[in-house]
């Protein structure tokens, strides 16, 4: 079409203009979720780079650097503008925008200040599985359990009553204070705690030792503070964080659990940001998106550590 000079183009149609408001809403609104997922540390600043890298048009590759440091714990404004003069960065470049050179340089600040977790070498056939609340550790645990009966999962002793569903010695020992105290002081479990200020957890020790001695491999689905103790007692064990897709998703599962009360649920978050904050702690994470993978990328870490 022939365009003359001084006559305006006609608007886009309406529904143009429609679709790409919401285009525009829907990625204020990913990048939104993305920054909460940096301040929640369910996802790394060394993930959002490559996430950036391999796609620029992505939530990751359209953030802004300024947005993206923010987000990060610890940094408010002034410290967000010392770090972009430091690294020769634009308040305007995005994450995807960025030269090879400056992407360099702000990779470097982040393994220098916030290292991703390495793996150990040395590690035994002892696998320690823990997460924030609601992240479905019970689940691939019991995934796992389905397909791979070869895999001892130990069952945790518990002070809390059981769900709808749960069997005594199958899903949990449901035992009294009483008994718990007993188990305690007879030296019978290899780790212990108090979750969310309520009930206690416990490992039974027995099991888990002769299973080792037979060569097998044990699978823990425990809790941070367990976890940390497992790795005081048994510091060749190997711990796998399991995070959730998102903090949006994790809330989402919290709440269509159904099994917390209101309050409850508020004071499990407050844990949870707090939980996934240690995920620096562990050997290897995975994200739990799908139970399936989730399980199977746990079952492959469990058979390499006994190569």
């Amino acid at each position: 079409m022939t365009e003359h000079p001084g006559v305006p183009r006609p608007a886009p149609p309406e529904v143009d203009r429609a679709a790409a408001s919401r285009r525009a809403v829907e990625a204020r609104r990913a990048r939104a979720s993305l920054k909460r997922d940096l301040s929640t540390r369910v996802v790394t600043p060394q993930e959002i780079l490559r996430r950036a890298d391999a796609d620029p048009h992505s939530p990751a590759g359209t953030l802004r650097v300024p947005e993206f440091l923010t987000a990060l714990p610890a940094i408010g404004e002034g410290k967000r503008d010392r770090i972009l003069t430091e690294l020769a960065i634009s308040p305007v470049k995005r994450i995807g925008g960025l030269g090879g050179r400056q992407r360099q340089a702000l990779a470097a600040w982040l393994d220098d200040r916030m290292p991703e977790p390495e793996a150990r070498p040395g590690r035994s056939r002892l696998i320690v599985l823990a997460g924030p609340t609601a992240v479905g550790k019970g689940t691939v645990a019991a995934h796992i359990k389905e397909h791979h009966p070869e895999l001892l999962l130990s069952v945790s002793a518990t002070t809390r009553p059981p769900r709808p569903g749960e069997v005594d010695g199958e899903h949990y020992f449901f035992v009294d204070d009483a008994e718990f105290d007993r188990l305690v002081a007879d030296g019978e479990l290899l780790e212990h705690a108090t979750v969310h200020n309520r009930h206690r957890y416990g490992t039974p020790r027995a099991p888990i030792e002769r299973a080792l001695a037979d060569g097998k491999a044990v699978l823990l689905e425990i809790d941070l503070q367990g976890a940390r103790q497992v790795r005081a007692a048994a510091p060749s064990a190997t711990l796998v964080f399991l995070l959730p897709p998102s903090w949006d998703e994790l809330t989402s599962r919290l709440v269509g659990r159904g099994t917390e009360d209101a309050e409850e649920r508020a004071r499990r978050l407050r844990t949870a940001k707090v939980e996934l904050a240690a995920q620096g702690e562990f050997d290897f994470r995975v994200v739990n998106d799908s139970v399936a993978d989730a399980a199977r990328q746990v079952v492959d870490l469990i058979q390499a550590s006994g190569r």
